[in-house]
Parts: structure tokens; sequence; C-alpha cells
């Protein structure tokens, strides 16, 4: 369990904060943009639920939870001492991932199939659901490079692939099933 009683410690004044594990690393490290980015990508999760409801709403609330998950999953490095840790690390599981590929599935299912690329906006769900896209594939862009230097669970990358394409097939959705997407014109103002 969590708790905070106090917000402000102090001990990030020197520009360093403390990892999972209790390693302290500059807040412009690597690992700390990744897990930062995954946390901005939950922001605007929270954005876009102002304009979600039902069943969209729901699956949105889960994807923050996993968001958090999955930054908790980030701020853990040393995958290697898990079974030596404390408390187990909360890692992403692959089950997080499959439930993401039934919803696209889902949703896939209740649209036509493109003819054009999409450009972000249409509604105000839509165009904030582009922007999670956005922002969650530079989050995988991150946690990518990071695992090219570091240890990182596969599952992590697996989840923000599949996020970011679960957030254009939900923007599809919320707008009328595809049918008020905003398409891109080919040199339309040349």
């Amino acid at each position: 369990m969590v708790v905070l009683n106090k917000i402000y410690t102090k001990s990030g004044d020197a520009g360093e904060t403390a990892l999972g594990n209790g390693s302290r690393v500059a807040k412009h490290d690597l690992r700390v943009n990744a897990y930062g980015t995954v946390d901005e990508t939950n922001a605007t999760v929270g954005l876009a639920r102002l304009h979600a409801t039902g069943e969209m709403d729901a699956q949105l609330a889960m994807i923050q939870n996993d968001l958090f998950d999955l930054g908790a999953d980030l701020c853990r490095p040393d995958m290697d001492k898990d079974a030596d840790a404390e408390y187990p690390p909360l890692r992403m599981s692959g089950a997080q991932v499959s439930r993401l590929e039934i919803e696209i599935d889902a949703m896939t299912a209740q649209v036509d199939p493109l003819r054009s690329f999409v450009l972000p906006g249409g509604s105000a769900l839509a165009a904030h659901l582009h922007l999670c896209r956005t922002v969650s594939r530079r989050a995988e862009r991150l946690v990518v490079e990071l695992a090219g230097t570091e240890d990182v669970n596969p599952v992590a990358v697996k989840y923000l692939n599949r996020v970011s394409d679960w957030f254009f097939q939900a923007s599809r959705i919320a707008n009328a099933n595809g049918k008020e997407d905003v398409l891109w014109v080919p040199g339309a103002n040349r």
C-alpha cells in the first residue's frame, strides 16, 4: 500500500530522483524520461475521459491503471534481481496486452477499412484520443531506446505498441465508427 504523508521531500532538489530499487539517478535519465512520458500519456487519457462515456470510459479507466502499472515496472531496473526483492516488483503481463488486442479487434469489426490516412480531429473525444496515441508513441520510442542499453520488460514495449493502436481505433469509434473521420487528402493545398 502507498502512504503519502508529505508531498514534497526535497530529495530531488539537486536534480536527482530515486528509482523503484532505491538507486538515485539524474531526473533527465533515459529511464526517468521513459516512465515520465508514460505518466504524461496517462494524463492525456484523463483528458480524453472528460469526453468519454459508458464502455469507452470504462476501457480508458483500465488503460489508466495499466499505465500506472507500466510506470511502476519501468521505474524498477534490475529485472534479474526480482526474485531477491523484499517485495515482488510489479511487472506488466501478457494478459494486459491480450485484453487490448481483444478490444482492438472488437473496434475494428465496427469500422470500415481505411482508404486514406486519418488526420487527428473530428469529435472532441477523437481529438483527445489522437493526442493519447501520439504521446504513447513517444513513450514507446523512449522505452525502446532504454531497452537498447538496459534491461526492460519486453511486455512493456508490446503494451505501448498495442495501446497506441487501441487509441487509434478508439478515435475512429469516437468519430461515429469512422464515418466522421477527418481524412488526409494528399496535396490538397498545393
